[in-house]
């Protein structure tokens, strides 16, 4: 997929993991809610019935085993508990504790009589009447409602959780099955070449995706014609100066023969110049050739530097050295790059091969500084070729990249180093 691809992946799966942690939170508040109230009903009921059940038990009960007072710890009257999850207290009319469970405090829920349910400290009690004078309640400590509820939210949200899971996982394939023909449309797109022709994508797999096809055919069409033209054009126009810049050697070499010896330098420079122009314009004729495909051959790095026109300064050059690539591009570009040195003040040029079809260029010239060396670096990476100056580095990257590779600038102590791969 294209560069833009992970992020869309991560921006997804950064969206699909918030909705289900945000569909998680509201399922368990919604549970919470509605558990938590559900509950108190219940157990509010359960109260109110066991209140029932401990006013029949009393009712059926001797005369006084409930309506003396109690006397001694609550130990010594463990016949009148009843097992219940609840507990209980009966209270006279002067708000003495007649009876109470084992579990029950020894202080009354309330010091006057309290009917219905109500809130006493830590406990939720249900009072009533038992006879006049004769007070029941009931009660449940608030903790093991609270625990009773955090049991149910936990188990509600561990399955909202869950669900939440299943569900992000199935969203994320449902995604990335719904993303696969954009997946395929860029990679294809990633590898056409507008200069091979027109890219003609078909019938869509989505029926949406069908105009964004439509869209892209015209496109690829438009461009490959353009490209075509572009071709064209730099063709000719490299045949056409082909003709006069030969005309312009020719007559250069009869005016050296006929010219005064004050004049001969001056011509020589001249003669020089156009023969380097043909140079350019020959790679420049290679390079848009077969739309633009370099024409590789085994090239002895040594002889092709030795056969250089005119070659303005000593070269140093590693023996047996070879690469594969465009012979007349590659001439054309060394060239250009040794003219660069000379103007740049220096006295020897060195071309090695650090690596397979890998050239490094040095000289000992002045060099750039740190910040121009790295603007240069950034202007090659962008194929800014506004930013770069002279010809030189621009015919380098065109020539590099026509084959692959690139041009990299290296660090040096001293001079220029560039670098240019063959792929």
């Amino acid at each position: 997929m294209s560069q833009a691809a992970p992020s869309i992946r991560a921006r997804l799966s950064r969206m699909l993991l918030v909705w289900s942690l945000m569909w998680t939170a509201a399922v368990s508040g919604a549970v919470w809610t509605a558990v938590r109230h559900e509950i108190e009903d219940k157990l509010d009921n359960r109260l109110q019935a066991t209140s029932e059940v401990l006013v029949n038990v009393m009712r059926r009960a001797p005369f006084d085993a409930w309506r003396e007072p109690v006397h001694g710890s609550p130990s010594d009257h463990q016949d009148a508990d009843v097992e219940i999850p609840f507990t209980w207290q009966l209270i006279d009319e002067d708000g003495r504790v007649l009876q109470r469970a084992s579990n029950a405090p020894t202080e009354p829920f309330h010091h006057r009589n309290v009917g219905g349910l109500s809130n006493s400290g830590g406990w939720r009690v249900f009072g009533r009447l038992l006879e006049p004078g004769h007070f029941l309640y009931v009660a449940h400590e608030r903790s093991e409602r609270l625990e009773a509820q955090f049991d149910v939210a936990l188990s509600a949200t561990l399955a909202a959780l869950a669900m939440a899971l299943l569900g992000h996982l199935w969203l994320r394939a449902r995604f990335w099955q719904e993303l696969q023909p954009l997946q395929s449309l860029s990679e294809r797109l990633g590898r056409h070449d507008p200069g091979s022709g027109r890219l003609s994508l078909g019938q869509a797999e989505r029926a949406e995706l069908e105009p964004l096809h439509r869209a892209v055919d015209g496109l690829s069409e438009r461009l490959a014609e353009r490209v075509r033209r572009e071709q064209a054009f730099s063709a000719h126009a490299a045949h056409a100066m082909r003709t006069p810049l030969a005309g312009i050697d020719a007559q250069m070499s009869m005016a050296l023969r006929e010219a005064p010896p004050e004049m001969q330098a001056r011509l020589l420079r001249v003669r020089s110049a156009a023969q380097r122009m043909q140079h350019v314009v020959a790679a420049l004729l290679g390079l848009f050739r077969a739309a633009g495909e370099p024409r590789r051959v085994a090239i002895d790095l040594q002889a092709l530097v030795a056969g250089l026109p005119d070659a303005p300064l000593p070269v140093h050059t590693e023996q047996h050295a070879e690469l594969q690539a465009d012979a007349d591009l590659l001439a054309a570009t060394l060239i250009n790059l040794f003219d660069n040195a000379v103007r740049h003040g220096a006295t020897r040029l060195s071309v090695s091969m650090p690596a397979p079809q890998v050239l490094r260029v040095e000289d000992d010239g002045q060099g750039l500084p740190a910040a121009q060396h790295k603007r240069l670096q950034q202007a090659l990476a962008e194929h800014d070729y506004e930013s770069l100056p002279g010809l030189g580095l621009v015919l380098a990257d065109v020539v590099a990249r026509a084959h692959g590779g690139g041009v990299v600038l290296r660090d040096a102590e001293r001079g220029f180093s560039v670098e240019l791969n063959f792929g």
